[in-house]
């Protein structure tokens, strides 16, 4: 799928003139096969074929359903005059949003199927804090190789391709600080849907045969991305999964996402102010 996707550019030609119904499916379709084929493939190699019950079955059609809209949907305020300035607030408000939706939806599913699930691993604690910091560190020599490359230079960092940023130097803080606030949101999106639902949600199902499918899933939304950022995705899903898999808790994960995609940031704006 990472083949086709950066071969044809598809990732690009689904995005390029299409109405929001057609991206809608269009994605559907992509993250429906990067869940479905994977989960198809396992089962058939199972000597012991696990039950599927029907609202396992309703979950895995919907769940990609779910994303596709996060990734076509969007919402559009009118805050300001500006054009651009209006762009700026309304991309600093959409992502708490997005989040706000997912956890009513996730609150739907947990009173529908696993009343006795607390809230998909938000609430339970992690061991300790000490392996999710070494796991940040050992990403730093990755992450500097990655800041020097122009692939990462033109993605990263993400606000400074909003059109209102205009002259970089003459960006307020304040507003700089509100945008990654708003950013980091997306994240807890990202953790609670692949890690609280797909591996959580499944497990009682699937057992660890969940988590290679939610990693190629996870791997399908960075399509777009660097590619190399987009590969890792995948490894680093079945890492996270893993790890969630065993302690049934996102707040681990969701630390160490969160730690790269602000240090990612941080590494966009070292890279930009030495050229």
């Amino acid at each position: 799928m990472v083949f086709l996707n950066y071969y044809f550019d598809l990732s690009r030609l689904i995005e390029k003139n299409n109405s929001a119904l057609i991206k809608l499916f269009a994605w559907y379709g992509v993250f429906l096969v990067a869940l479905g084929v994977p989960l198809l493939l396992i089962r058939s190699r199972q000597p012991v074929k696990r039950k599927c019950p029907l609202p396992c079955i309703i979950l895995l059609f919907l769940a990609p359903l779910v994303f596709a809209m996060k990734f076509t949907l969007s919402f559009h305020f009118t805050i300001v005059t500006d054009e651009y300035r209006n762009y700026f607030w309304n991309k600093i408000i959409s992502w708490p949003i997005y989040l706000l939706s997912l956890l009513l939806i996730l609150y739907g599913i947990r009173q529908w199927v696993a009343k006795e699930e607390s809230w998909f691993g938000i609430r339970n604690r992690v061991g300790g804090w000490k392996p999710y910091g070494s796991m940040i560190l050992l990403m730093l020599p990755l992450l500097a190789f990655a800041s020097s490359q122009p692939g990462f230079q033109a993605v990263y960092p993400q606000f400074k391709n909003l059109s209102v940023t205009g002259n970089m130097e003459h960006i307020s803080w304040w507003k700089i600080l509100l945008f990654e606030g708003s950013y980091g949101t997306d994240f807890i999106t990202i953790e609670l849907f692949f890690r609280g639902f797909l591996v959580l949600a499944f497990v009682k199902w699937m057992g660890r045969d969940i988590i290679l499918p939610a990693a190629v899933f996870y791997c399908c939304i960075h399509f777009g991305k660097p590619v190399a950022e987009c590969i890792s995705s995948f490894f680093g899903g079945i890492l996270l999964g893993i790890i969630v898999y065993h302690t049934r808790s996102i707040r681990g994960v969701l630390v160490v996402h969160l730690g790269m995609a602000w240090m990612m940031e941080v590494a966009g704006w070292l890279a930009g102010a030495t050229q």
